[in-house]
């Protein structure tokens, strides 16, 4: 037995007794509407909500914002984009887009963040690279808080998640706050439901 081995068996038997995970409550939810939290939240965070009652009104409205002709990558069915955002797309290639939009799985209320995975984002980059991140939600996924959200099954069915929440942000020690310096920098979510 080589001295790895004889140390890695050492470890193995002097491992503690395996116990089981404790149960976490979950915190009461606060009053107010669920929505508006969550709009609130996103705002503290420099994230835009636009509320919209259709894919079409949030189409509309990410045209009224960009314009027609800006270098759009959109992994919304319902949005087409100007350029095709497949799985296989170089990273790097991404360095020119304006505007990304992508679907959200889940919002939180608790902070304004929208849950997003490989699968949302399809190519990882887009949602560091592009300028702008437009993120598709419907209202009816919008969790009350972070122990919600940690309780749904999406984590276990991906290998890369990320809570955004706002664009990106970074400030010195003076308190001098800038946005888009490492990222995006703008966020706006279209809260797509029956308002």
């Amino acid at each position: 037995m080589s001295s790895r081995e004889r140390m890695l068996a050492k470890i193995r038997a002097s491992q503690p007794a395996p116990v089981s995970m404790p149960d976490v409550p979950l915190f009461e939810t606060p009053a107010g509407d669920r929505i508006e939290r969550f709009i609130a939240g996103l705002a503290l965070y420099g994230g835009v909500a636009v509320r919209v009652d259709s894919i079409d009104a949030a189409r509309a409205a990410i045209d009224a914002k960009f314009g027609p002709d800006v270098a759009l990558c959109s992994v919304v069915d319902a949005i087409p984009g100007s350029r095709v955002l497949a799985p296989d797309t170089p990273p790097a290639s991404l360095h020119d887009v304006e505007v990304a939009v992508v679907p959200g799985r889940f919002g939180v209320a608790e902070t304004g963040s929208v849950w997003l995975s490989e699968v949302e984002y399809r190519v990882n980059s887009i949602g560091y690279l592009a300028q702008h991140l437009v993120i598709v939600l419907d209202e009816a996924n919008v969790v009350d808080g972070l122990q919600d959200a940690y309780l749904r099954d999406d984590f276990n069915g991906v290998r890369y998640a990320v809570l955004v929440t706002g664009p990106s942000a970074t400030a010195d020690i003076e308190g001098v706050l800038v946005r888009g310096a490492q990222g995006v920098r703008s966020l706006t979510v279209m809260l797509v439901g029956s308002r």
